[in-house]
């Protein structure tokens, strides 16, 4: 530490870290505030819409949201990663890897000769060791 920062440090005079770490607070205070900001707009918005009745028009009003397919039997940890995924068309990679597994069972019953059967059993065992562990980490971490 220089000598000019030791002595502003030793006589509780605020330094370099110190100044960042209120930029910081305060852009995050900021930010808080937008945020609170924004959702008492929504929630004015969405309760004009009840008071003028608005919101009965709506196919669901009254309702219970219908039950989002295979949600329940998600892991909490993933369901938010698995349904950005979803909305944003993209397979998850252990879906890929099953039906990379599935294509090649189906390679495996067609194979002809025992050479090629024999080369698919080893990609199908080499592919189901790697479905295996991908599925293990997901269970141990519940992360992608």
């Amino acid at each position: 530490m220089p000598f000019r920062a030791f002595h502003e440090h030793a006589a509780g005079m605020p330094g370099p870290h110190d100044r960042v770490r209120a930029a910081d607070e305060e852009r995050r205070r900021r930010r808080e505030a937008e945020l609170r900001s924004f959702d008492q707009r929504i929630g004015e918005q969405l309760e004009a819409m009840r008071r003028s009745g608005e919101l009965r028009s709506l196919p669901g009003y009254g309702k219970p949201l219908p039950e989002i397919e295979g949600w329940a039997e998600t892991p909490g940890e993933l369901r938010l990663p698995f349904r950005i995924l979803k909305n944003a068309g993209v397979v998850p990679p252990e879906v890929e890897l099953f039906h990379r597994r599935a294509a090649l069972r189906q390679q495996l019953e067609a194979s002809a000769s025992d050479a090629e059967r024999e080369e698919l059993s080893a990609r199908l065992t080499e592919l189901e060791q790697v479905i295996a562990l991908r599925l293990e980490s997901l269970r141990s971490t519940r992360s992608l």
